[in-house]
């Protein structure tokens, strides 16, 4: 098998399996990646995947040598549907992936890499739309999720030079968003992983879908539907695990509410940065609002 799936507690991690061809993806190697993401996303137990390829390098891309083999060659969908060339990359999946990047990420598997919520690399590793040289254009999302994640000025000067770009640039410019010893990209992806699942998770999944959504929404608009979406979940999952309410977890320290003059419900007290202590009796809503009184 050219993939080879691990489950590690609630976390999937995908690996790549071809190291003899620098895990480069052929068409059969694509249809097992794209099943894969299925499986993870498709299973309720299962909450952080990371993808990672064996054998000290990442991706090396699509398989060329198989363009003139049928059986083999990647899905080329003249209409731009279908999975994609690399298999998954025109998911859109609802649960966070991590990428852990060792020697190249190039190409598609620069795009591959682009698919994950965040990428943990190793600091030998090098990024590249290498595809450039061959006259191969990036059809796995690269120019769509690129400028989102770096910003269209830096995407464009990597799709349009093809040059490499080393571990200290990426994490310079929002590419990599961790930088470990070679080696150690798993590890640390593993270790990511179960600090994102061991939060309320629908929490998790709401936020990271609305950051998603937001992009492609007006700012009023982008406004309301985080409202819309996160309200309830105050209730279901915030209330019981605010710091100081009853049974809630990480119950230390204090807080009050608080009615602001405008009538939206505050918090003031001396709260960790990023908590929010809602007691159940006191919590109240206003015209779908909660505010922060600092």
């Amino acid at each position: 098998m050219d993939v080879r799936v691990e489950i590690t507690g609630t976390t999937t991690v995908i690996w790549m399996n071809r190291p003899d061809r620098r895990n480069a993806v052929d068409g059969p190697m694509a249809a097992e990646l794209r099943n894969a993401f299925l499986a993870f996303e498709a299973d309720p137990g299962q909450r952080v995947a990371v993808l990672a390829g064996e054998g000290g390098t990442f991706c090396a891309g699509a398989d060329l040598s198989v363009v003139g083999d049928p059986p083999r060659r990647n899905e080329l969908d003249p209409d731009g549907g279908g999975s994609g060339p690399m298999g998954p990359t025109r998911l859109q999946l609802s649960k966070p992936v991590i990428a852990a990047v060792s020697g190249y990420a190039v190409a598609g598997g620069l795009e591959l890499a682009l698919l994950a919520d965040l990428r943990v690399v190793e600091s030998d590793a090098v990024f590249g739309v290498f595809c450039r040289r061959w006259g191969v254009p990036l059809i796995d999302g690269g120019t769509v999720r690129l400028p989102r994640i770096v910003g269209l000025g830096r995407a464009l000067d990597l799709i349009l030079t093809g040059r490499p770009v080393n571990a200290e640039e990426a994490l310079a410019i929002g590419l990599a968003n961790r930088v470990v010893e070679p080696g150690q990209a798993v590890a640390a992806a593993l270790e990511l992983a179960e600090q994102i699942a061991a939060f309320p998770f629908e929490c998790v999944l709401a936020d990271r879908a609305s950051a998603y959504a937001g992009l492609d929404l007006p700012l009023a608009q982008a406004l309301r539907a985080e409202g819309v979406s996160g309200v309830p979940i105050v209730a279901r999952e915030g209330v019981t695990g605010a710091p100081g309410s009853a049974g809630g977890a990480g119950s230390t320290g204090s807080s009050t509410l608080a009615e602001a003059p405008n009538g939206e419900v505050g918090v003031v007290g001396d709260l960790p940065f990023g908590e929010l202590a809602l007691h159940p009796l006191l919590l109240r809503i206003e015209a779908g609002l909660v505010g922060v009184v600092r």
